[in-house]
């Protein structure tokens, strides 16, 4: 069975960035949980409106889906994941899940939002995911201060 990789934090922590690197360097497929999103969660992410549980869990529920068809194939997947309850619904039935937890402080992800081009995902909404954020005890914790190339020596190493 190949590995699964779930790369979380709050929005702006650079999952994606990392995650499309590591699919490069260790020839697996990446997927974005934003693209899962429905439209009516991007609106309101875009005006500024926090998702609520009942908002995510079809969301959740549609990731985890997908990560039971690719998981006899190996997969990286970036997803915010906040909440212990989320990364359970993600994780349902699927085993040999590497978490990796990108983590970093307000003022640098907040700056890193506001340097963001093209995201459905309002700066303004940044404080509500760190408010929901229950940061995990397991997995590799990793600060996104450091450059990328170390982040990703990191996460291989760790994960062999």
């Amino acid at each position: 069975m190949s590995k699964i990789y779930i790369l979380m934090g709050v929005s702006g922590c650079g999952k994606s960035t990392i995650g499309e690197r590591l699919s490069k360097k260790i020839d697996l497929p990446f997927i974005d949980a934003d693209d899962f999103h429905s439209k009516e969660n991007k609106i309101k992410m875009s005006e500024g409106i926090p998702l609520t549980d009942f908002d995510r869990k079809p969301w959740l529920t549609s990731v985890n889906l997908k990560l039971k068809e690719l998981q006899l194939k190996g997969v990286i997947l970036a997803c915010s994941a906040l909440k212990e309850s989320y990364r359970e619904l993600l994780s349902a039935n699927i085993k040999n899940i590497n978490w990796v937890y990108l983590q970093g402080d307000y003022d640098i992800i907040e700056k890193r939002l506001k340097r963001r081009a093209s995201h459905f995902f309002n700066p303004d909404l940044l404080q509500s995911q760190f408010d929901c954020l229950e940061e995990p005890r397991y997995g590799v914790r990793i600060s996104i201060a450091l450059n990328p190339d170390r982040i990703l020596d990191y996460i291989i190493n760790k994960n062999e």
